[in-house]
């Protein structure tokens, strides 16, 4: 979860669930997609068989509905915990275990970013959850997760994914990778991000490879956002419709870490490099991301 350069964003009429038409940016093109091309019929008869999916993702291995109360399952989640910035001078200090900023109520997990200072150094809370060591990290696979994001200028909210381990490089970011599965600016209203940061592209060096797309009701609606990760390629989308895709250059690891298991993470930051950028609306505090499910899909080749 870091600061993002953002493309040409397109938008139309959404479709049943609220989903707006998705945008591709420049990074993006058709080459990308997983499926091959289509064999070719008999000579004559004017068909063309269907592609036939490369990978398929029916099996769930791992899931939170939150469908009980109080705490986070914690057999499921851990916390990342303190201020200090998290390296893009965010505002919020995330704490661990309390219900004012993590809490399962109503059928959902809602992360509370609140106007409020718990320690002297930083002047609002939040909670940062994560996966890791709690069975919700896979290599490849699918990953959705259905949210409504909070609203208001200086919050961050992402749904994101970072490596169990750090092998590669200086074993620190960006070199053993991130993927971002939804980001938001609250600045920016209904424009969602998903992203790809490594050591060869990332947004320091502001060549990261991104998506960008509209999505009219983020703050007032639930939708699924998802990522598909094969060896070849990381595609995401909202509500099934596919906004974004990232290939593996086949240069190594620079280019593509994605080859070890990562793990999920959901938070909501206050300002930063990228969420502050125009202020910081302090009436709008409290603010909340609901998570209704997360859910993790194992790949298989067919």
């Amino acid at each position: 979860m870091t600061a993002r350069i953002g493309g040409k964003v397109n938008s139309a009429e959404g479709r049943n669930r609220g989903t707006a038409t998705l945008a591709r940016v420049a990074v993006v093109v058709s080459s990308l997609l997983l499926t091959a091309a289509a064999p070719v019929g008999p000579a004559g008869s004017g068909t063309t068989a269907p592609p036939k999916p490369r990978y398929t993702f029916t099996k769930l291995v791992w899931s939170d509905e939150f469908n009980y109360t109080g705490l986070p399952d914690s057999t499921k989640w851990g916390y990342d915990v303190g201020g200090g910035g998290w390296g893009n001078q965010e505002l919020q200090y995330y704490t661990k275990a309390r219900r004012e900023n993590a809490r399962v109520e109503g059928g959902n997990l809602v992360v509370e970013a609140r106007k409020e200072a718990l320690v002297p150094e930083n002047a609002y809370t939040s909670a940062r959850l994560l996966s890791r060591g709690k069975g919700g990290s896979q290599t490849y696979g699918r990953f959705e997760v259905r949210a409504r994001i909070p609203a208001g200028r200086g919050t961050w909210p992402a749904i994101w994914m970072l490596p169990d381990q750090n092998l590669y490089g200086n074993k620190s970011w960006p070199d053993n990778g991130e993927i971002d599965i939804m980001e938001h600016v609250g600045y920016d209203p209904n424009v969602i991000h998903a992203s790809t940061h490594c050591k060869s592209y990332y947004f320091r060096t502001n060549n990261q490879k991104t998506g960008v797309t509209i999505v009219a009701d983020a703050t007032t609606a639930f939708h699924v956002y998802a990522i598909e990760w094969t060896p070849e390629t990381i595609t995401a989308e909202v509500d099934g419709q596919l906004y974004f895709a990232a290939r593996n250059e086949g240069t190594g690891w620079q280019a593509w870490p994605w080859d070890k298991p990562f793990h999920v993470l959901l938070n909501v930051a206050v300002g930063g490099e990228w969420g502050g950028q125009k202020g910081i609306d302090e009436a709008a505090f409290p603010q909340q991301m609901l998570v209704d499910f997360v859910r993790i899909y194992q790949m298989k080749k067919n």
